[in-house]
């Protein structure tokens, strides 16, 4: 049994080798802040589909990707390691607003447009483009 010390980049890592093998969809384990994430990510529209599969302890989600959107480039940026916390006034566009980033905050998962407008901060957990 292997012990995953990032479970987000260990998700980045899943959806971006699935791309690469040109799949439609890929499976991850299943957790809270990685099933807020991937939601945040439908509602943005990059992926087209997020489903919770299985039952307690041993719960997956299914990531299905959009088919009109090309391979998303996913960078992971605040890693165990070493955390990035940004304050909302040092947020700058991905892509120049092309892309999005992800914060983590007080008011839970956000996109970096929503956080620059709710005037909040937090942990930039990573950038999709």
């Amino acid at each position: 049994m292997s012990f995953v010390t990032d479970p987000i980049g260990d998700l980045l890592t899943r959806m971006r080798n699935a791309q690469q093998a040109r799949r439609q969809s890929c499976r991850a384990p299943w957790s809270k802040l990685k099933e807020d994430l991937l939601t945040l990510l439908k509602r943005e529209e990059w992926i087209s589909n997020v489903q919770v599969l299985g039952d307690p302890p041993r719960q997956e989600l299914e990531i299905t990707f959009a088919r009109e959107k090309p391979a998303l480039a996913l960078r992971r940026v605040s890693k165990p390691g070493r955390r990035i916390s940004t304050r909302s006034r040092d947020l700058m566009p991905v892509l120049r607003g092309f892309g999005i980033a992800i914060l983590t905050t007080s008011q839970g998962l956000m996109t970096d447009r929503e956080a620059r407008k709710k005037n909040i901060g937090g942990e930039l957990l990573c950038t999709i483009a």
